[in-house]
């Protein structure tokens, strides 16, 4: 069998969910700003520069995914569950990004649009429901 995916562990820096975009933590210090991640924000209108992958889920023995957590993020290849935008993510085989050009909340990726500067972080592999899709992320390091 092929290997279709990537996964590398990390610790989280707040509460995350399976499904959750996640990005570096800037917030912390030295080395661990690349060993930390978050949900990805929305706030950047050019696109999310420092995400990094999908939350696949704990990586501790208790399955918690909350803050200080080990967790299992998909850095490339396929995600059976994704947050995205159903508002502009409406069919398979569309660009995603993380950018503030929809609104939506954090962690939920969005239809990539013109003008976005930071690269497509991923493709949908499905139609969304209630703001979930199967995806294929985008290797980003």
């Amino acid at each position: 069998v092929s290997n279709r995916r990537q996964v590398e562990t990390f610790i989280a820096g707040a509460t995350v969910a399976v499904g959750d975009w996640l990005q570096f933590d800037t917030s912390v210090s030295g080395a661990l700003k690349v060993l930390t991640v978050i949900q990805a924000v929305n706030t950047v209108a050019t696109g999310n520069p420092l995400v990094v992958g999908v939350c696949l889920g704990s990586a501790e023995s208790d399955g918690s995914l909350t803050l200080g957590s080990k967790i299992n993020v998909i850095v490339s290849g396929y995600a059976a569950v994704a947050a995205v935008d159903d508002g502009s993510v409406t069919a398979a085989g569309l660009p995603l990004v993380l950018d503030n050009t929809a609104g939506s909340a954090a962690g939920r990726a969005e239809l990539q649009k013109a003008g976005a500067l930071a690269p497509a972080c991923g493709v949908t592999l499905s139609v969304p429901a209630s703001n979930k899709a199967e995806v294929w992320v985008y290797k980003q390091f």
